[in-house]
Order: structure tokens, then C-alpha cells, then sequence
């Protein structure tokens, strides 16, 4: 994890992830191709290249999250930093700008000796001057907690002085807004106003002014307004979209830089009370503080596991990514507060996602229930609650709106599965009574059918679901009219799902409500178990069909989607196969890094996640790798053998490995199907990284991946 010995027997102190630089002349790609990311806990974030060379439309040294219909904009595309020393050498700690397949302007990458992690922070080390005469940079990022600002520090060693030179580039857009070579052309202004400076733009009047402010030394402006030649974006190119923007800067601000005095600039789109209220010092100090507490939160037996390999104690970190307080949605809040509760909600990935309920509830055990964060578990789930429509929890919740999308088979089958782990670890009771009435609203509206054709078959009491046009399972790529895998008719973790939650519901109506008010749901189960035995098992091949009666049939597609048959903690299949279906998916689907998507073999099979939009959608599904299932696949083996954790960790070793790949830290969306099994998609998944840690916890000696339940009456753990 990190060279040297521990700074300090303290856990967080001991949480360092360091990836060397380059030496002067060796290939760079390294530093370009892994990112970094900071979030502040409302969906906002600072994101971008080791190298510090926006590579993605979605970059930014700060990233604002504001009120709807706002939602996310890049305030600060970069920083251009340039250091003078006392003998007239200029260097430039930024790289400058990829084009044409090199990287110009290289100067900060080749005297990076170190990138490093402090606790989930970046940290760049510069190494300047001649050997006799070394000194070095240190610039260290956070974000205060719930704010929209950017701290960046510069701390100068050595026994010289130096000059600091920063000039920021700006592009006001929508993080989702392509790039554009236009964007510079508009109407920016800056002006001083009480002891810090203030960024406008006459396209964007209903945008926040950026404000920059200097702390530590004097910064003297240089008003020289430019249009930035055209910045390729790489991966934008690489993902088909558009990937050449030309950006403004209003002109460069010069700061004397003593030997072991930082010098901070602080760029927000907060108030400038607000944006002055902690020194940069202190809100280092609140950061640290804040983190250190999230890794005192977790139960004793899961900070065993965060002693034990400090590792999972990174992932601890990662997940805090994830939980945020939506900034956007207002109604919610107030809502929320009505009764007392506080709104909460996952971000299901960075860059692009928001918060999608599948993701939400399949990551809900690991992100809120091995990390101790109980009582924003609970705020998550009653949040979720409140917008059931017709049977249905939302399937997403697109940025800068207030109403979701419900288009999802599976979601809210997964909501009474995180229901259930919450109940088991918490105890808390009353939000099970609170529920329960939206619970057995969801199974009445499912037995009688609701939107999108999901409905109990009343021949067999299988749910069936599948509208033309629409992607309803998390196997959801679409592309224009192309629905990539649409899987109508009786998916097989559909069932497993229906079951779990038919079977949870006989538990929660029993104890509350009475053996005869569980009576409708307890044989509601028994005939979904029945069929599902009967008419599931594709005996020819030994495994399960992975969709019954669709559009063409019974599909023999093999995929991973027939293994929560086993892994959920209500299994439905009968124990006689279990040994024969998981057997078939160590053969055919699991690799170092999760399990295939689709056997290869299949028609369809693609090993590479790769390419533009439509080449990437056809393969999401169709052989990639998803990190997420390693949870499933670690539930079904442990079943199969009970007690042997180090067997069962083993699988878990090439993830935890990855940490210094790709998203820095973070756990990526998804990996190409075959080796060298690139890491794709986005660098930092709410449900990779939430069912990667749950995995480490349950394989360190928790009995069922989760800390023992607490009384009700016991404190709720939270931070912030």
C-alpha cells in the first residue's frame, strides 16, 4: 500500500496509497490515464488526471452541485501552474494539454517523483531545481464538507523562495455538455470585490459567480484575458463524443512562495461568507477530523478488517463518495424535514451518474451498513419510500430534475432487499412499521400488474415484466430505439427477487400483523418457489434458463443473473443445484475482477468495452466484466462452503489490487471480459466498491457480512 513505515499507529494515518511518477523521458501514459477524485457530499466533485491534464468533458478542479434545474457545472475547468525560482528557471507543475497524441508542456509529470493518496486526498510531490539545490512543491486538494469550493495548497521546501503563477481556465457548462470549441467566445467577467475575486458569465446570468480568493500570501493579478487553443480531451475521443473545446482565462495571479509557508487558493461557488468561514487550515483540519471518524464508525468486527488490511480501509473512504445530501432537490429537504428526517441519496458513479434506486439498494448494505452509517441507511430508505408510484420506487433521478424515472423491473425488488439487512443489522423497527404499509402496497400492485407489463403471471405466480422499447432490468444498455438486451418475459433474478421479497414481506406482516395477515404473502412464495423449480432449471445445459417465456421463447443465454438464486438470503432455487449452477459460472464467468456479463461463446459475446456509444452499449452487457458481481458470487460460494473464509477471499484480491489503477483509490464500473481485463467505464462505482467492502467484511469473520444487529435504542452512527 504505501512504501516505508506507518506515520503513526492511528488507522487514518496509516491510510496512504502512493503511485510513483514517471522518470525524466519514460512514457507518461501512467500519469494520464489515472484519475483522481474529491467530493463534497452533495454530488459535487474535482476530478481529473494524475497528471493534472483534463482528459474527460466531466473534469474539473471544481465542479459544482446547484439547486435544480441546475444540477452539476463545471466551474473550473483547470489550472495552469507556473513556478519561477530564483535563478530565472520556470517550469510548469501542470500538464499543459494533450494534442496529437503527445503531451505537451510535460514539465510537472517529469518532475513528479509522486502521486499519493492521504487518506482518500491527492497529494502531488514536485521535485524542482538542481540536485545541489533541491527543493520541492507540495499541492494537496479537498473540498469542505457540503460546500461548493475547492481548496488547493502549495507548500514550498527548501531554503530558496520562489514565485507561484495561476491562471485558471474557465468553461461554465453543464458537466454533461459537450465540449465546444464556441465556449470561449462568450461573455466572462472578473472584478475584485472584498479581498477576493469574482468570475461572471453574461451567457449564464442564473449561474453563481466563481469566486477565487488567496490565502497565505498577496496574489497580484495580471488581467490578461485569452482564448486557450482547442484541448483535446482523450477519452472523449476514445468514447466518440465531442473532444475539442477551446476554454477562457482571465489572466494569471503571481504569489511569492516561501520555504514552509502554504499559500492556498480557494475557488467556490458559495457565498463569499460562506467561502471564507474556515481557513484553509482549519477546513484541513475539519477534512481530517471528518474522515477519521468514518473509519470509528464501523462495527468492531468490520474495523478488525480495516486494521487488518488497511485496504478496506481505503474502501471505507471511497464509499463516503457516494453518500451525499442531494443538493438540488429542494422539496425534498423540506419534506424530509417535516418529519424530522434528513434527506439522503446515492450517487450510483462517477462522472456521469446520479442517484439510480437499483444501485442504491443493491449498494445500501455495503456502503451505509458495514460502515457503521446506520442512520443514513435508514434516511435512504424512507427517502426512497416517499416516491413509490403505482407499485414502483424510481429507476433514476436525471441531474437537474425533481421527478424520477420509473422504468425498472428490479429496483424496487430491491428496496425490500436492503430493507431487510437494515431490519437484521439495526433493529430498528419502527421504519420497518413505517414501511410496511408501502411494502405491501408494492406486492399488491405487482400481483395485479403495473406499468411496463411487470405483473404476476396467474398461471404460475411468476413475475413477468417487458414493454416494447424499454430496458427494465439492470442488463439496461439502449442506444436510440436499440434496446441492447431487453430480456421480456420472466428474468431469471427477477424471480429470485420477487421470491426474496415475497418471503421477507411473510416475515415483516407475521411479526407486526399476525400469522393470518402474512397468509396471502407466505403462499404467494411458496408458488413462486414451486414454478421457479419447476420451469427454471435448463436441465440440458445444467444451469438456469436466464429468461423464460420471452418474445422468442425460453433463452439459454448463460449468465450471471441465475447466481441470486443462491446468493440472496432467501435462495429460491433448491439446494440440490446450487452446486451444479455455481460450478458452471467458475468455468464460464468469473474472472480476477468480477463475472462476465455472458459466456463467451454466445453469439453476442464481446470482449472488449470499447469504442463509441452504440459499440460500447452492444458489449455493456454482453461479456463485460462488472465489478459489482463479485458480491453474489462470494454470497453463492460461501453457501457452498461455509466457514472457509480465506477460500472465499481469495477472490477478492485482484480488486482490492486495482486500487492504484484508473480511479485512484475508487473501484471502476466495469473491465473488458478477457486480459488484461482493462478497467472501463466510470473510475468510481457506488456498487463496485460498496460490494467489494462487504465482501472483505463478511471474509474477516462477520458471519453474514454484516455487524451483528444493535438494539433499536442504540445511537445510529452518521458524520456530518
Amino acid at each position: 500500500m504505501s512504501a516505508g513505515p506507518p506515520a503513526s499507529d492511528r488507522l487514518i494515518d496509516r491510510v496512504v496509497r502512493r503511485i510513483p511518477g514517471p522518470a525524466a523521458g519514460a512514457d507518461v501514459d501512467a500519469t494520464v490515464d489515472r484519475e483522481w477524485l474529491v467530493t463534497n457530499g452533495l454530488g459535487g466533485y474535482a476530478s481529473a488526471s494524475v497528471a493534472a491534464l483534463p482528459t474527460r468533458k466531466y473534469h474539473g478542479v471544481l465542479v459544482a452541485a446547484l439547486p435544480n434545474p441546475l444540477g452539476r457545472i463545471v466551474m473550473l475547468n483547470h489550472l495552469v501552474e507556473r513556478v519561477t525560482l530564483g535563478d530565472g528557471t520556470s517550469v510548469t507543475l501542470s500538464a499543459a494539454e494533450w494534442a496529437d497524441g503527445r503531451l505537451l508542456d510535460a514539465d510537472g509529470v517529469r518532475l513528479l517523483p509522486e502521486f499519493r493518496l492521504d487518506a482518500g486526498l491527492p497529494v502531488w510531490t514536485y521535485r524542482l531545481g538542481a540536485a545541489d539545490a533541491a527543493m520541492t512543491i507540495e499541492k494537496r486538494l479537498l473540498m469542505p464538507y457540503r460546500q461548493n469550493s475547492v481548496h488547493i495548497t502549495y507548500t514550498l521546501t527548501g531554503s530558496a523562495s520562489a514565485r507561484l503563477e495561476l491562471r485558471p481556465v474557465l468553461d461554465f457548462r453543464g458537466y454533461e455538455a459537450e465540449v465546444a470549441t464556441t465556449a470561449a467566445d462568450q461573455h466572462y467577467h472578473l472584478r475584485a470585490e472584498d479581498e477576493h475575486y469574482v468570475v461572471t458569465l453574461d451567457e449564464r446570468p442564473e449561474l453563481p459567480p466563481l469566486r477565487l480568493g488567496f490565502f497565505g500570501a498577496d496574489a497580484t493579478p495580471t488581467l490578461d484575458p485569452l482564448r486557450t487553443p482547442d484541448l483535446l480531451y482523450r477519452v472523449e475521443e476514445s468514447r466518440g463524443y465531442a473532444d475539442r473545446g477551446a476554454l477562457w482565462s482571465p489572466g494569471h495571479f503571481a504569489l511569492h512562495l516561501a520555504p514552509d509557508v502554504p499559500v492556498t487558493l480557494i475557488a467556490s461557488a458559495e457565498r463569499a461568507d460562506v467561502m471564507r468561514a474556515l481557513t484553509p487550515a482549519d477546513a484541513a483540519a475539519a477534512e481530517h477530523e471528518r474522515r477519521r471518524r468514518l473509519l470509528e464508525l464501523p462495527h468492531a468486527d468490520v474495523r478488525r478488517a480495516l486494521e487488518a488490511d488497511v485496504r478496506a480501509a481505503e474502501l471505507v473512504l471511497a464509499v463516503d463518495q457516494f453518500l451525499i445530501t442531494p443538493a438540488g432537490r429542494l422539496h425534498d429537504r423540506v419534506r424530509a424535514q417535516a418529519v424530522g428526517d434528513e434527506v439522503r441519496t446515492v450517487i450510483a458513479g462517477y462522472h456521469w451518474f446520479t442517484d439510480w434506486g437499483r444501485d442504491t439498494m443493491i449498494s445500501l448494505e455495503g456502503l451505509t451498513l458495514t460502515t457503521g452509517r446506520w442512520r443514513e441507511a435508514g434516511f435512504i430508505l424512507r427517502t426512497f419510500a416517499q416516491y413509490v408510484r403505482d407499485g414502483l420506487i424510481p429507476n433514476m433521478f436525471p441531474d437537474g430534475s425533481n421527478d424520477g424515472l420509473y422504468h425498472t423491473a428490479d429496483a424496487t425488488l430491491w428496496f425490500f432487499h436492503a430493507l431487510d439487512r437494515y431490519d437484521r443489522v439495526t433493529g430498528d423497527r419502527a421504519t420497518v412499521r413505517q414501511l410496511l404499509p408501502v411494502l405491501q402496497d408494492i406486492v399488491a400492485h405487482h400481483i395485479a400488474g403495473t406499468r411496463f407489463g411487470i405483473g404476476v403471471d396467474p398461471t404460475d405466480g411468476l413475475l413477468r415484466e417487458g414493454a416494447e422499447g424499454y430496458q427494465l432490468t439492470w442488463m439496461d444498455a439502449k442506444v436510440d430505439d436499440w434496446v441492447v438486451t431487453p430480456r421480456r418475459g420472466k428474468p431469471v433474478e427477477i424471480n429470485a427477487l420477487w421470491y426474496n421479497a415475497l418471503a421477507n414481506l411473510t416475515r415483516w406482516t407475521r411479526e407486526e400483523r399476525g400469522a393470518d395477515a402474512a397468509a396471502l404473502y407466505e403462499d404467494a412464495a411458496d408458488r413462486v418457489r414451486d414454478a421457479f423449480n419447476a420451469r427454471f432449471w435448463y436441465d440440458a445445459g445444467g444451469y438456469l434458463f436466464d429468461v423464460l417465456d420471452g418474445p422468442d421463447g425460453d433463452s439459454t443465454e448463460f449468465r450471471p443473473n441465475q447466481l441470486f438464486a443462491i446468493a440472496l438470503p432467501n435462495p429460491v432455487l433448491d439446494r440440490m443445484r446450487w452446486a451444479a449452477v455455481v460450478g458452471a459460472c467458475e468455468a464460464k464467468l468469473l474472472t480476477p475482477y468480477g463475472l462476465r456479463s455472458l459466456a463467451p461463446g454466445s453469439p453476442d459475446y464481446k470482449a472488449q468495452y470499447f469504442g463509441n456509444l452504440r459499440s460500447r452499449d452492444a458489449a455493456y452487457h454482453q461479456g463485460t466484466v462488472w465489478g459489482w458481481l463479485i458480491g453474489p458470487w462470494v454470497d453463492a460460494w460461501r453457501k457452498l462452503h461455509p466457514g472457509d473464509d480465506a477460500g472465499a477471499r481469495r477472490y477478492l484480491d485482484a480488486l482490492l489490487d486495482h486500487l492504484s489503477e484508473f480511479g485512484v483509490g475508487s473501484v471502476a464500473e466495469v473491465f473488458d471480459a478477457e486480459a488484461p481485463y482493462t478497467p472501463r467505464g466510470c473510475i468510481a462505482q457506488a456498487w463496485s466498491v460498496a460490494e467489494l467492502l462487504r465482501c472483505v467484511a463478511a471474509t474477516a469473520g462477520s458471519p453474514d457480512g454484516a455487524p451483528p444487529a444493535v438494539p433499536s435504542s442504540a445511537p445510529h452512527g452518521s458524520v456530518g
